[in-house]
C-alpha cells in the first residue's frame, strides 16, 4: 500500500528538482528519501524519476501520479485539520494567501478585526502572484485566498468581499492633473505604465485602458505599485492604481490621484476556497470581518 509519506517525498522532488533539497524539506536524510522513492517505483512497476548528473525530473508516469497524489495529500491535510478543530472550529492553523498589489494595503485594515473575532486562530499569511496562489490552494497548501476575481477561478468557491475602484495616477505636470474627475475615454491616445507579467492587476488595468483607446508603455514594466508611483511622480507616464493603494497616501508635490466618473473601472475582490472545503466557520467569520471593515 502506498504511504502518504512516499507521496510527500515525490511532491518535494518535483518542487525542488534535487534529492538533497527535497530531503531537507521533508526532514529526512537524502539516502532515506532516495531509497523510499526506489521502493515506490518497484512497488508500482514504473519509473517515476529521471535521474541526471546535475538535476532530476519526473517521468510522464511520475507527473500523472503526482497530480493524483497532491489531491490525496490535500484531503489528508483537510482531514487532519478538521480533527484538530473539532473541539473549537475557530481555532488551529489557517493559511491565507494574498497578492502583492492587495496585501500591504488591505492587511493593516483587517488584521486587528480578524484577531479580535478569531483569537484562537493561528493565521499564516502568504504573499504570491495569482497563478502561484491558485496552484497552492488547489494543492491544499493554503486554506483560502483574498484576491481579485478572474474568469479562470470558476473551479473554486468564491465569497464576494468588495469592489475596489481604480484611480488614475498622474504627475501634477500632466494635462489630466487638473481635472476633478475624468471619463475613462480621456485616456485615449495616452500610454500607460503597467506591472510586469504575472500580476492580475496588469491584465485588468490594461483591459480598461485598451477599451478606452490607450496603449501600454512597453519601455518599462514595474515589479510593484510603489515603483509605478515613483515613475508617475517623475512624469515618466501615467497608470491606474487600486483605491486601497492610494487611501491614506497623501498627494505629494509631484503626483495627483484623479477619480473616474461613474461607472468607475474597478476590480471585484473575493475570498476563494476549494469546493467542498470543510472549515467554513472560519471562512464565514473572515468574510464578515472584511466586509464590515471595508464597508
Amino acid at each position: 500500500m502506498i504511504k502518504l509519506r512516499d507521496l510527500e517525498y515525490l511532491d518535494a522532488i518535483e518542487i525542488h528538482r534535487h534529492f538533497g533539497k527535497a530531503a531537507e524539506a521533508c526532514h529526512v536524510s537524502q539516502p532515506s528519501l532516495s531509497g523510499q522513492i526506489m521502493k515506490l517505483e518497484e512497488q508500482l512497476g514504473v519509473s517515476l524519476i529521471e535521474r541526471h548528473t546535475r538535476n532530476i525530473m519526473l517521468t510522464p508516469a511520475g507527473e500523472q501520479l503526482l497530480e493524483k497524489a497532491r489531491k490525496v495529500l490535500a484531503a489528508a491535510r483537510d482531514l487532519e485539520m478538521t480533527a484538530k478543530t473539532l473541539g473549537d472550529p475557530l481555532a488551529g492553523e489557517f493559511h491565507l494567501g494574498l497578492i502583492p498589489t492587495l496585501a500591504p494595503y488591505l492587511l493593516p485594515l483587517i488584521m486587528p478585526g480578524i484577531g479580535e473575532k478569531l483569537p484562537n486562530l493561528e493565521l499564516y499569511l502568504h504573499e504570491r502572484k495569482t497563478s502561484e496562489l491558485l496552484k497552492l490552494l488547489d494543492e491544499g497548501k493554503l486554506d483560502a485566498l483574498v484576491l481579485p476575481w478572474l474568469d479562470e477561478m470558476t473551479g473554486f468557491e468564491a465569497y464576494d468581499l468588495f469592489n475596489e475602484p481604480f484611480v488614475l495616477a498622474v504627475s501634477k505636470k500632466h494635462e489630466l492633473a487638473n481635472r476633478k474627475r475624468i471619463k475613462l475615454e480621456y485616456l485615449s491616445g495616452h500610454k500607460v505604465l503597467t506591472l510586469e507579467d504575472g500580476h492580475c492587476l496588469r491584465e485588468q488595468a490594461l483591459g480598461y485602458c485598451f477599451s478606452a483607446g490607450a496603449d501600454e508603455d512597453k519601455h518599462f514594466q514595474a515589479t510593484s505599485l510603489e515603483t509605478l508611483r515613483y515613475m508617475v511622480a517623475s512624469n515618466i507616464g501615467i497608470t491606474l492604481l487600486p483605491q486601497l493603494a492610494v487611501t491614506g497616501q497623501p498627494e505629494t508635490g509631484d503626483i495627483r490621484y484623479v477619480d473616474f466618473q461613474h461607472p468607475a473601472p474597478s476590480r471585484r475582490i473575493v475570498l476563494l476556497v476549494r469546493k467542498n472545503y470543510t472549515r467554513l466557520e472560519c471562512v464565514r467569520v473572515i468574510v464578515a470581518v472584511i466586509r464590515h471593515l471595508i464597508k
